[in-house]
């Protein structure tokens, strides 16, 4: 299992998939943070790959929720996953052109609610941030407490 965490430095909740990804490699587990264009994120996974993906979303639901969308993002969530410049629809919708999908694909969209460079994380997202990362632990043979 491969995570990949999206988002963007300093620009509050929106933050949140990469800190999923750093927690997660320091326990030990293949992740990686990522803020760049679709082309790079098509490059870091193979078509063997089980990958979970984790952005912040803003979908209209209360911050913290965790949406969870297996192998595709639902057209009525597409315009609203990701804050920042990045939109992990269209690198989807590209992958899957290029016959580029991983084996296994999973997206965590973590509903976000400041998007300001001066404010932090929310509380809210906090705690799904832990949430994802227990999730994580049990969908493999690691243990996370």
């Amino acid at each position: 299992m491969k995570i990949i965490g999206c988002g963007a430095r300093n620009r509050g909740d929106d933050q949140a998939g990469l800190i999923v990804a750093e927690r997660m490699r320091e326990l030990g587990f293949e992740a990686e943070a990522y803020t760049g264009d679709p082309l790079r994120l098509l490059d870091s996974w193979s078509a063997d790959d089980d990958v979970i993906l984790v952005d912040a979303v803003q979908t209209g639901a209360p911050a913290g929720t965790i949406h969870i969308w297996d192998g595709d993002i639902p057209r009525s969530a597409e315009s609203a996953v990701s804050s920042h410049g990045f939109d992990i629809s269209k690198a989807l919708e590209l992958a899957r052109a290029l016959h580029r999908l991983p084996a296994s694909l999973r997206v965590y969209g973590i509903e976000g609610l400041n998007f300001s460079q001066t404010q932090g994380l929310s509380p809210e997202v906090l705690g799904a941030i832990d949430t994802a990362i227990r999730q994580f632990g049990h969908l493999s043979s690691h243990s996370v407490e």
